[in-house]
């Protein structure tokens, strides 16, 4: 029987091309999907996370691992979708309004899917009305919300309570990041969670839906 480790090295070191081919021969000869994610894809990119945070990988690094797992997850998706299979959680996920920055949270997005969520990328400049139907209309469990600029941060808090005056905010956790973010910052607001980096932010949300103990 054939070991997969290359998968766990594909992703690990960035190859999509690699990444992808290895994940269709494996469908091919019967491996069961989320064999491959669970055993391969998510504890290379916990790696990839953990030699960020160790300072040996930097965001190109991550951006390409990032890339290689959703190589996999293209061909993984449509099977898992097709027998009823479902995500960790639905997170719906924006950089606020004012705010055009994307590189961060479209970093986020792709380590989060690679970590088993369904992502709801709204885009940039996300106004509160749209992340409250995301949560209404897709049924969304989390809202991450990013910001770049110290002018748009108040957008976080606007957006908080829309979702409360929309009578949604107990549906769904609230998590924000963006390089002036601080977790004084997300306590002030009433977010549930702050990161300040992408790995850490699937670690935060992993948390937040997990059940209880």
């Amino acid at each position: 029987m054939q070991d997969w480790k290359s998968l766990y090295e594909a992703v690990l070191n960035g190859d999509a091309k690699a990444a992808r081919e290895t994940t269709e021969q494996a469908i091919a000869v019967g491996v069961e999907p989320l064999k491959l994610v669970h055993d391969f894809m998510v504890p290379a990119m916990d790696e990839v996370g953990r030699r960020f945070e160790c300072n040996e990988y930097f965001v190109p690094e991550l951006l390409i691992s990032a890339r290689a797992m959703k190589s996999c997850l293209e061909v993984i998706r449509p099977l898992l979708t097709a027998r009823g299979d479902q995500p960790v959680a639905r997170v719906a996920i924006g950089t606020v309004k004012g705010d055009l920055h994307d590189i961060g949270k479209n970093l986020v997005a792709a380590m989060l899917e690679g970590g088993g969520f369904e992502v709801i990328d709204l885009g940039v400049n996300v106004s509160p009305e749209q992340f409250v139907n995301a949560v209404r209309e897709k049924n969304a469990q989390i809202v991450a919300m990013s910001a770049l600029l110290t002018t748009t941060m108040p957008s976080m808090k606007t957006t908080i309570e829309a979702l409360k005056q929309a009578g949604v905010r107990q549906k769904v956790k609230v998590l924000i990041g963006g390089a002036p973010i601080t977790q004084k910052y997300a306590d002030e607001i009433g977010a549930d969670g702050f990161s300040d980096n992408a790995p850490a932010a699937v670690a935060l949300a992993r948390k937040q839906v997990a059940p209880p103990a």
